[in-house]
């Protein structure tokens, strides 16, 4: 890798841990491209050379942590685990600033609705033999159990968030995933 590729790379993990750590302490609607370059220590021109603005950053940020938790599921399906959130705890954990900060944001509902959207499309992809729509769940509209369950994951990491992570990410990975057993 050459020294250009290093700068470049660089520069781009210090812009967006600016604008995370920036969204930690105020709305995104507040942050300006001069506070992200302030605390990323570029210049203006650099983060748009980058980025077309801060909402083209935000999005770019949010389809990349979906990416990785995509990655995850994948390595989990290849290696036939019983529930593919099984490190997801793990990646919030370690993206804690990210996620706790995305969730608590109003200024980014874009987020939330992307994650619920990747979380209902996980479940509906489960390799571990769930019918949702049938058993105790005949009769049940399957859209109507998507969005029941994906909005509850989702709040179950809100909560573990809020509350300072009170439990570690593999006690909060086999809960849940005996809760989605029970009742999927």
């Amino acid at each position: 890798m050459s020294k250009v590729d290093r700068r470049i790379l660089k520069s781009r993990e210090a812009i967006k841990k600016a604008v995370i750590e920036l969204m930690s302490e105020k709305k995104f609607d507040d942050i300006t491209i001069q506070d992200i370059s302030d605390r990323a220590n570029v210049s203006r021109r650099t983060i748009y050379l980058h980025y077309m603005d801060k909402y083209d950053l935000l999005d770019k940020l949010i389809e990349e942590h979906i990416n990785d938790l995509r990655e995850i599921c994948e390595r989990e399906t290849e290696t036939d685990s019983i529930d593919g959130s099984v490190t997801w705890f793990d990646y919030f954990e370690s993206n804690y600033l990210f996620f706790s900060s995305m969730l608590a944001s109003k200024g980014a509902p874009y987020f939330r609705n992307r994650f619920l959207a990747f979380v209902i499309e996980d479940i509906k992809n489960v390799k571990n033999g769930w019918n949702i729509t049938e058993g105790k769940n005949c009769g049940l509209s399957e859209e109507v159990i998507l969005q029941f369950f994906g909005t509850a994951y989702i709040g179950a990491v809100e909560w573990w968030f809020k509350n300072g992570m009170p439990y570690p990410p593999h006690v909060m990975e086999e809960q849940i995933g005996i809760l989605f057993e029970r009742n999927l």
